[in-house]
């Protein structure tokens, strides 16, 4: 219980964090991701994005929850249309998937 306690709260201030260095405000959707850890996606304000995990979806909640994250049910429509992409992440996509040079 007080692991469970201390990760929520190292999460909650990486939650702040990226948001103050975002914009100021962030939105964030919870998702399972197997062996019982949780996704945190974070979308920050400028459209920055990035994620965290955590060992539960409890955690994960009490960090969204201890950050005043704002959570979505799911990481698509309008909460997806706010994340902006760079070049790294178009070259790595192209890259991936069209056997373009690896971005080491």
């Amino acid at each position: 219980m007080a692991d469970t306690t201390k990760q929520a709260a190292r999460l909650a201030k990486q939650i702040t964090a990226f948001a103050k260095a975002h914009g100021g405000s962030a939105e964030g959707q919870l998702a399972h991701i197997g062996r019982g850890t949780t996704r945190i996606a974070l979308v920050g304000a400028d459209g920055a994005w990035g994620t965290l995990v955590a060992r539960s979806y409890d955690t994960a909640q009490q960090a969204a929850e201890a950050a005043g994250l704002a959570l979505q049910d799911t990481f698509d429509g309008e909460l997806a249309a706010k994340v902006r992409t760079g070049p790294y992440e178009w070259s790595r996509m192209a890259g991936i998937q069209l056997g373009g040079p690896a971005n080491n």
